[in-house]
């Protein structure tokens, strides 16, 4: 009987032992391990990218101001010349030039009106004795009439060069006249733009 048996096969030792698969934890959020540490990241392993920052703050901030005070001075200056590229849309234009010229030609009674309305309102007090008080409201009711017919005569002025110089012009009649009786009432000396034009030149 013994001959009839096999022998058994001998186990090499170059054969490795079978390894018990190891089951993944359910779920989807799993991820195998790297078998290695997760080597930490320090504050400094990646470099910064960051805009240099003025040497000094007061002295970059002071300059800002003194161009911008610079522009602003320019830019009045200019606007007090007349120049187109300075002016406002309200100033802006060939038509509104000659209306301008056309009221800093002549002596307007809007001008002298607030010096007249000042004395008015001086002598028309009730310490003054009463003639001092009629002549001032005499005066007021004359400074009346004399500054309706100034604006009468400037409006005229105005719509009569304004439509023999410029009759295509978009510009309204009415504002053309305003703009023209509101500069009238100024001071010639505050008047922005400036006068071109000396009293009495021909334009």
């Amino acid at each position: 009987m013994s001959l009839l048996r096999r022998k058994s096969t001998p186990v090499s030792d170059d054969v490795p032992e079978t390894v018990e698969p190891v089951e993944a934890p359910s779920g989807r959020a799993y991820t195998p391990g790297k078998g290695r540490p997760t080597p930490k990241r320090t504050a400094n392993s990646r470099p910064r990218t960051m805009s240099a920052a003025p040497a000094d703050k007061k002295a970059a901030k002071a300059e800002m101001r003194t161009k911008m005070r610079e522009e602003r001075s320019k830019a009045y200056e200019g606007m007090r010349r007349g120049e187109e590229k300075y002016l406002s849309g309200r100033d802006k234009g060939p038509v509104r030039r000659l209306v301008r010229d056309l009221v800093d030609s002549r002596r307007n009674v809007g001008s002298y009106f607030l010096i007249g309305a000042l004395a008015v309102l001086l002598f028309s007090q009730p310490q003054w004795p009463a003639p001092v008080r009629f002549g001032a409201n005499i005066l007021w009711l004359l400074l009346i009439v004399a500054i309706l017919a100034d604006v009468f005569l400037i409006s005229r002025l105005i719509r009569k060069n304004v439509r023999e110089r410029f009759p295509n012009a978009p510009d309204k009649m009415g504002g053309l006249t305003f703009y023209g009786v509101m500069r009238s009432v100024q001071f010639r000396r505050m008047r922005t733009p400036g006068p071109r034009v000396k009293i009495g030149e021909k334009v």
